[in-house]
């Protein structure tokens, strides 16, 4: 507990020091309870750092006009926001413009190619152990100290086994990723090679039918 709060202060004051005028007052402002918890209960927990990871980050939509994102986490070219979705600030459901005007800017986001996670925080706040479980789905292909020496195509074959499970077979590379079969047994077999999976051999035929996952991304984390 003592190294989240340390580690946290010293995160926060980071970025402080680098803001001025709006900037800086919105950040005083908006890194608040929400923030806070989400901060404590799951990045913490999953990480237990904050390399990368922006506080109320700033953002010009198609009007050329300024909102701020929760947390904006950056990892090279792949960019995460997190919105923690509940009272206050965050979202006016009562008033429906600003519930359309808060859609539209998740929508320019996407079309950004930045992926956008909704976090309720009721949900944060009552059941942070199914929030953790499902960000840790999100982040875990990205999480890795060495994800820097896969290339795009190991990298969406290492996000992809997150998403159907530890096991994969090369035709859910096929289907998925739109690459060839040759391929896809190629890039498995590299993982296989760099201990990120384990190849599965049928009895019966003495061939490999599958991979299942083994690396450390997703239990280190």
């Amino acid at each position: 507990m003592n190294s989240f709060i340390q580690q946290h202060a010293a995160w926060l004051e980071s970025h402080l020091r680098k803001r001025k005028g709006e900037r800086k007052d919105r950040l005083k402002r908006g890194h608040a309870h929400a923030e806070k918890l989400f901060l404590k209960t799951i990045w913490w927990h999953l990480l237990g750092h904050f390399d990368g990871l922006h506080p109320e980050y700033e953002v010009v939509d198609w009007r050329g006009m300024k909102f701020f994102v929760d947390f904006m986490w950056c990892i090279g070219n792949i960019k995460i926001a997190f919105e923690i979705k509940g009272y206050g600030p965050h979202v006016e459901q009562a008033d429906r413009r600003s519930y359309r005007r808060e859609l539209n800017r998740e929508l320019f986001l996407q079309g950004l190619g930045i992926q956008v996670v909704s976090i309720p925080y009721d949900e944060l706040e009552e059941n942070p152990d199914l929030i953790r479980s499902l960000i840790k789905m999100i982040i875990a292909p990205y999480s890795s100290k060495d994800q820097n020496q896969f290339n795009r195509v190991e990298q969406d074959l290492l996000k992809l086994v997150v998403r159907l499970g530890r096991n994969i077979r090369p035709v859910n590379a096929v289907r998925e990723l739109g690459i060839n079969h040759r391929t896809a047994v190629k890039y498995l077999k590299r993982l296989t090679d760099q201990g990120k999976f384990r190849a599965i051999i049928s009895e019966r035929s003495g061939k490999v039918v599958r991979y299942e996952y083994i690396g450390p991304m997703l239990e280190r984390i």
